[in-house]
């Protein structure tokens, strides 16, 4: 409350989320994420995953901020078979190691930076139809946001997991060529 007006004082607005191709101004605040100990079974180390994908060509690192706050990591695979372990049937790219701070989940954060990345993919790589992620059966509050986000499941299991089974999402960053066989499920 303030003095003056006996009113409640606004809570602030959540800073906008951008992403970034991790720089080495970044990288620090990248290693410095952390996730839940019930979250690392799913994304690894974060600076594990920074030093991994800087090791493969195939890798780009990205950095979440929101305002000038690193807050997440991803890493984006070019590989044709990076996610499901085989081509996808359209150029495509894929996620992993997604991670958003865990003193900074509960923000909208996660939504708000797969929505950013897919723009910025849509930007900087307009050949690439399809983004494309597994998640972890067992993780749910993953599972939701990505739904909320816009991705939609394949309805197939990928099982090459090291924490078991994991459901299939694809997000269509551009239109489906007219002349691709529709999927059993529309894409967005």
């Amino acid at each position: 409350m303030t003095a003056a007006t006996d009113r409640p004082i606004p809570a602030a607005e959540p800073a906008p989320v951008r992403v970034s191709v991790v720089s080495p101004m970044l990288a620090p605040a990248v290693r410095a994420l952390q996730v839940a100990p019930e979250q690392l079974q799913f994304v690894g180390d974060t600076s594990y995953n920074l030093d991994q994908t800087r090791l493969d060509p195939n890798s780009e690192a990205m950095a979440v901020l929101a305002g000038e706050r690193v807050v997440g990591f991803y890493r984006l695979d070019f590989s044709v078979a990076a996610i499901a372990g085989r081509a996808l049937g359209e150029p495509s790219v894929g996620l992993r190691a997604y991670v958003i701070d865990r003193r900074e989940q509960g923000r909208g954060y996660g939504t708000a930076a797969m929505i950013a990345c897919a723009q910025d993919l849509r930007r900087r790589y307009p050949e690439r139809r399809l983004l494309a992620l597994t998640v972890n059966v067992r993780n749910r509050a993953a599972y939701g946001v990505y739904l909320k986000a816009g991705f939609a499941d394949t309805g197939e299991l990928y099982h090459g997991g090291s924490a078991g089974p994991q459901h299939l999402m694809l997000l269509r960053l551009t239109p489906a060529p007219s002349s691709s066989p529709s999927p059993d499920r529309p894409l967005p």
